[in-house]
């Protein structure tokens, strides 16, 4: 095949029926759309190319600057197709998460600013939200920048819908169960969209990380506002992954299918995999059902790493909170939702909030701090962020994090406390939580 521009390559990815030797599936179909086949290596290649195509020979003859909120695929995409095209490019984003993508995006030439928060999404509450500063940036200088806002472009679900879901019904006929994981949540819509003109009885499904957890790509139960493109009514039922899921199925698509995609590919395989089990037994006749393999997974060697340092032939660090041992959960200091407040008045500790971001702003103990565990762990792992006479409570989602950092620092002499039953007992115990939001969650 000929083509003159990279471009041309992207769509019209493969579609892989999977063995039910491998799925152990007796009536299902179980089919995965290669997205990691197009040229960048994700389905963010598709509205990348539909953000900018028609837009592309205004931007050169303006000089202006393509500025976009991406911490990946998106940002990568977007950067190449600028690149070969001449056009400057700016992502500003929260801190990104994997080193192996500003790596990538460093090699390409992308100019990156990077916020200091730690949504997966945007929050238009908050006024250093990466969307609501580009947007800021762009009204103070029209005629510099072309926002393309993958979080509300049309062009992000309408590309799905004109291609990736069409390419999915002319390759295996109708769909009865889709499995899309959900981040800007356009791809998802596009390819549900078109597949209901198909088959209106199709049944959707997003794959989104369990609370609290971390799976790159997308939005954990604590992210999912309805801004931008996302649509709750359009599925029939959102499931949770957790992350060491997303790995295991991860690893049977590279290692039994020979398809090299990553952790948001792993979650939304195990997702439907596990979904699809409770109804393989009460179906009559063979059904088919799709989910796609978003992107590599050679973005993502550092979070695996961390994650299953097994797969690697080493172990996880001797001296760190992970390597504990039930025994050692002893050492944590407990405090219960009924004796809090007059510790808080007594002790006055630090505070920190070990939750995502969002779930942070949504209810928190007042003048707590928000210190995600994912960085705090890298931050004990290097040396401790207070001193050892400093008292410290700990909060997470239902004390079960809160408790191992206890143990943990405790044995390294801290004076550290953990709250019993995290913020979910401190709700439950109708105890006042300051809040930041004005929208629900899911």
């Amino acid at each position: 095949m000929k083509v003159k521009n990279v471009t041309e390559l992207i769509g019209n990815t493969p579609i892989i029926e999977i063995d039910k030797s491998i799925t152990g599936l007796k009536n299902i179909n179980l089919f995965v759309k290669c997205e990691l086949y197009n040229p960048f290596g994700s389905l963010k290649d598709r509205a990348a190319l539909a953000m900018l195509e028609d837009q592309l020979e205004n931007l050169k003859k303006n000089g202006k600057m393509v500025i976009e909120s991406s911490s990946g695929n998106t940002a990568k995409a977007l950067q190449l197709i600028c690149s070969i095209n001449h056009i400057p490019f700016k992502t500003v984003t929260n801190r990104i998460k994997i080193p192996e993508t500003r790596d990538i995006l460093k090699i390409i030439g992308a100019e990156i600013e990077e916020l200091p928060g730690l949504s997966e999404c945007p929050d238009p509450f908050d006024p250093n939200d990466p969307v609501a500063y580009i947007e800021r940036i762009v009204s103070s200088n029209p005629n510099q920048y072309f926002h393309t806002n993958q979080y509300t472009n049309k062009k992000n679900p309408e590309t799905h819908f004109l291609h990736t879901g069409k390419e999915i019904y002319n390759d295996i006929g109708s769909v009865d169960y889709f499995f899309g994981t959900l981040g800007t949540t356009g791809s998802s819509k596009g390819t549900i969209e078109y597949l209901l003109t198909k088959n209106p009885k199709l049944t959707k499904v997003g794959i989104i990380a369990e609370k609290g957890d971390t799976i790159p790509g997308i939005r954990n139960k604590d992210e999912m506002y309805e801004v931008g493109i996302f649509d709750k009514n359009l599925y029939d039922s959102i499931i949770s992954v957790n992350s060491m899921d997303a790995i295991n199925g991860m690893l049977t698509l590279n290692r039994k299918l020979g398809i090299l995609g990553g952790p948001t590919s792993g979650a939304a395989y195990i997702g439907a995999i596990e979904y699809l089990k409770t109804i393989d037994d009460t179906l009559e006749n063979p059904i088919n059902a799709v989910f796609i393999a978003c992107d590599r997974v050679e973005w993502y060697i550092s979070y695996i790493k961390k994650r299953r340092p097994d797969i690697f032939d080493s172990s996880i660090k001797v001296d760190s909170a992970r390597s504990l041992k039930q025994e050692d959960l002893k050492m944590a200091k407990l405090i219960d939702v009924n004796n809090i407040e007059d510790f808080l008045q007594t002790e006055y500790p630090i505070i920190i909030d070990l939750r995502g971001n969002l779930a942070y702003k949504n209810g928190h103990i007042k003048e707590s701090i928000n210190i995600m565990d994912t960085y705090f762990d890298d931050i004990i792992e290097n040396g401790l962020p207070f001193s050892n006479e400093s008292t410290v409570l700990l909060v997470c989602a239902v004390g079960d994090k809160s408790q191992q950092y206890s143990a943990y620092l405790n044995k390294k002499g801290c004076n550290v406390y953990s709250l019993t039953g995290g913020i979910v007992g401190y709700k439950e115990a109708m105890l006042p939580l300051t809040r930041n939001l004005k929208k629900d969650i899911l």
